[in-house]
């Protein structure tokens, strides 16, 4: 199997890779030997070894019976680096602080991946709690406010035919939905989440135009009990301010000189 730039696919690192994806994937659910290998399609013998080396490099953690992985510490070392070196993040940071002091809601900054949103960076409001931080947590593109910012962004024929995974009864499942929404996005300029993600919340996002396609997204989200027509105006006043200073904060190569993709 070749990649696109024509460099032949190196088995033993894809299939690295593919298992600490899944490991991951399960979140607090950890696997047993035969799930993984049954999973992936590998051997059983195969996959034993390469479990073995990833444990003793720290990046897949046994539990004391040695039966059962999960994803090890090393994993969180080296998403803590990506966040600490990307440049993008450092600039977009302070403003998060400053949506969140000016609006007492919750701020997120997320990234395109594929057909998920990843979570950069969260500024909590102290009027509700959450039990887990969402930074580096995941989210289909089509179910959240930071998703459907960034799909408006880009035509509607790069859409998934579908039908689209629910995460609400609210959450458009259909292309033909989606698509409608995204019209009013583009028509708004920005995106809005009635309870699509989450029951009870809703979200206003926000594309970052500082990358062709834009890559990242910031969004606000409020319980609906307290969204008021009024404080949902205020919420897109402020939320317009911060992404016209981020954008205008950043440039080509912003905090360093290297240029990703």
């Amino acid at each position: 199997m070749s990649e696109p730039g024509g460099v032949r696919e190196v088995k033993s690192a894809a299939r690295t890779v593919e298992l600490l994806e899944l490991l991951a994937a399960r979140g607090d659910r950890p696997a047993r030997l035969q799930e993984l290998a049954d999973e992936l399609g590998v051997p059983r013998s195969s996959m034993y070894a390469l479990l073995q080396t990833l444990i003793a490099h720290g990046w897949v953690r046994t539990d004391i019976t040695g039966s059962l992985y999960g994803i090890g510490i090393h994993a969180l070392l080296t998403g803590t680096t990506y966040l600490d070196s990307d440049p993008r993040v450092r600039v977009v940071r302070p403003y998060l602080d400053e949506a969140s002091q000016a609006l007492g809601e919750t701020i997120h900054l997320g990234r395109l991946d594929g057909r998920d949103v990843a979570y950069l960076a969260t500024r909590e409001s102290h009027e509700y709690l959450r039990t887990i931080s969402r930074v580096g947590r995941r989210l289909p593109a089509h179910v959240g406010a930071l998703g459907k910012a960034l799909l408006a962004e880009r035509p509607d024929a790069e859409l998934p035919t579908g039908p689209y995974e629910a995460a609400t009864p609210n959450t458009h499942t259909s292309r033909d939905a989606l698509a409608a929404d995204l019209a009013g996005v583009r028509a708004r300029g920005y995106s809005v989440d009635r309870e699509e993600g989450v029951l009870g919340i809703v979200g206003f996002g926000f594309a970052l135009r500082y990358d062709n396609p834009p890559l990242d997204a910031i969004s606000c989200s409020v319980p609906v009990a307290r969204l008021t027509p009024e404080h949902e105006g205020q919420i897109v006043a402020v939320m317009r301010e911060i992404r016209a200073k981020i954008e205008g904060a950043s440039s080509p190569a912003a905090g360093g000189s290297v240029h990703w993709r």
